[in-house]
């Protein structure tokens, strides 16, 4: 992942954003970023070697890690920074296609006309909407994603002992999560940072969408 790129577009975006939607784009770098790039990847690295069962039963071992864990915590998380940073993308290209039409508006028109934007950058119209659709979309895929945590992994919490009973083991197997509690930790830190997220967002989306209707309906 080009880790350079989206730290460029949320930096490109943040100047298009309320308080809050700076207050989210800390939250985004600091607890999910920086705690993915520094110590998710090698809290998780290790999965697989270190996940052992009291069995040699040829197969048993990958077929009850992949029973508990079906899909890579990181990977998942990786998806998730991508999907929630990727709508800001349309606010950028939404004010670079406004900036586009202003310049050839002037070149066709002369500097002295009239523009037709006075902001290009303010958000009103096509940009409100396209503003208020991104941060709905983080919104849903925040609570897809937290969904997905707990559908997928059960709500384990990574007991450090846990009871395997698929085939071809022999019999119901003990398996050992490597360094569970860091990883219980690591979880909980992820998934309050996506609720943290998703009240951002509400807070920030409020006021925009309620002066809206008001104004719509006087």
């Amino acid at each position: 992942m080009n880790w350079a790129f989206l730290q460029g577009l949320l930096s490109g975006v943040n100047k298009y954003s309320t308080a809050f939607g700076r207050i989210w784009l800390s939250v985004v770098f600091i607890f999910r970023l920086m705690v993915f790039v520094v110590a998710a990847e090698k809290v998780w690295g290790d999965d697989q070697k270190d996940f052992d069962c009291n069995t040699r039963q040829p197969g048993c071992h990958n077929v009850c890690y992949d029973h508990f864990f079906p899909v890579s915590h990181t990977r998942l998380w990786a998806l998730q920074l991508i999907f929630v940073t990727c709508p800001s993308l349309l606010v950028v290209l939404h004010v670079a296609y406004r900036d586009e039409r202003e310049r050839k508006h002037r070149l066709k028109h002369g500097e002295d006309c009239q523009p037709l934007y006075g902001n290009t950058g303010k958000k009103r119209g096509g940009l409100w909407w396209t503003y208020f659709l991104s941060l709905l979309f983080k919104m849903v895929v925040e609570a897809v994603f937290v969904f997905l945590l707990f559908y997928i992994y059960e709500a384990t919490f990574f007991p450090p002992l846990v009871k395997c009973r698929e085939e071809p083991c022999p019999n119901v197997v003990d398996c050992y999560i490597a360094r569970p509690t860091e990883k219980r930790y690591s979880l909980c830190s992820m998934v309050v940072t996506s609720f943290v997220c998703i009240v951002l967002t509400i807070f920030e989306n409020y006021p925009k969408f309620t002066k809206t209707v008001k104004t719509r309906l006087h």
